[in-house]
Formats: C-alpha cells, sequence, structure tokens
C-alpha cells in the first residue's frame, strides 16, 4: 500500500457521514486492544483557540520530559498535521501501517452491519499509534459538534481544567 493508497482508503469512509453514538468507536478501539486506555489525555473543547492551547500543552509536556501525542482537526497542508509526537508528524510508512492496522477491523465491523465513519477510523487509528509509540500524555481537540466530547468519558483523563478565552 502507497500513501496515496492509504489516505484513499481513509477519505473513502467520508461517504459515511457523521453517526451519532459510542458503540462503533468502542468496538474498533477494543478489537485494536484499547489503546484508548493507555495513555493519559487532555482533552481541550471550546469555541475559540483550541488548536493553539492544544499545542501549548503538548509543547509544555515535551519540554518537560514526556512522550506526547497531538491529535488536531483539520489539517491545513498534509493530512499527517493531525497527528503528532513531540512535535513531529506521523511518518507515512506508519501511517500506511496503521491504516493496514486499522482496515481490516473497521471492514469486520462492516460486515456485520456496524459502519464506521472516517471519524471514528482517524480517531482510532491515532488512538492505536500513540499506545504503540508508548505515549505518556495525547493532548486531543474536541470540535464543535462535540463528536469527540462523548468519547472522553472512554480516556484516562487528566483532572478536569478549564481556560476561558476573551474577545476584548
Amino acid at each position: 500500500m502507497t500513501y496515496e493508497e492509504a489516505l484513499q482508503k481513509i477519505n473513502s469512509r467520508l461517504r459515511f457521514g457523521i453517526k451519532p453514538g459510542l458503540e462503533r468507536i468502542e468496538a474498533l478501539c477494543k478489537k485494536l486492544g484499547d489503546p484508548q486506555k493507555k495513555p493519559r489525555f487532555v482533552h481541550v473543547a471550546g469555541t475559540n483557540g483550541k488548536g493553539t492551547t492544544c499545542t501549548l500543552i503538548a509543547s509544555v509536556l515535551t519540554a518537560a520530559g514526556y512522550r506526547t501525542g497531538l491529535y488536531t482537526s483539520p489539517y491545513v497542508l498534509d493530512f499527517r498535521e493531525r497527528f503528532r509526537i513531540d512535535g513531529e508528524m506521523i511518518p507515512k510508512a506508519e501511517l500506511i501501517e496503521e491504516v493496514k492496522r486499522v482496515s481490516p477491523v473497521a471492514d469486520e465491523l462492516e460486515a456485520a452491519g456496524d459502519t464506521v465513519t472516517e471519524f471514528e477510523f482517524i480517531t482510532a487509528l491515532a488512538f492505536d499509534w500513540f499506545a504503540q509509540r508508548d505515549c505518556d500524555f495525547v493532548v486531543l481537540e474536541a470540535d464543535l459538534t462535540r463528536r469527540m466530547s462523548s468519547i472522553r468519558r472512554k480516556l484516562r483523563p487528566l483532572r478536569p481544567f478549564h481556560s476561558t478565552t476573551r474577545r476584548f
């Protein structure tokens, strides 16, 4: 599989749109060995400044000596921007390997009648990559549709804290 074929495989799941519920992501992660249970998570939600806040938190954790994953959306130039460890994007070869690892599991769920969406696929892929690479912490950016907000209950979180950004 080439890098372009891996991206095509991921993007082919866009046709499934957004589907409420945690059943598919839970089943997908369970079949991958529950990778979301390995690292600790910082989950950042809000309307403004999430990307900057996530990048800052990840940078501080990395500078403190922790192996730190960062999962953000959307990307600007390269799909791999969404997945970083210690500031470095997922290498193309590792993205290909993750797609090869997650695809058969997603296909198995699909054969059983549970269609895995693009968002669920790449989230499971990210969780698996971060776990495989032994991240101590993962910083996750939540989007405005709150697709990931419900997922946070399934993660190993730090103590909750809130940051407020005001416009002046």
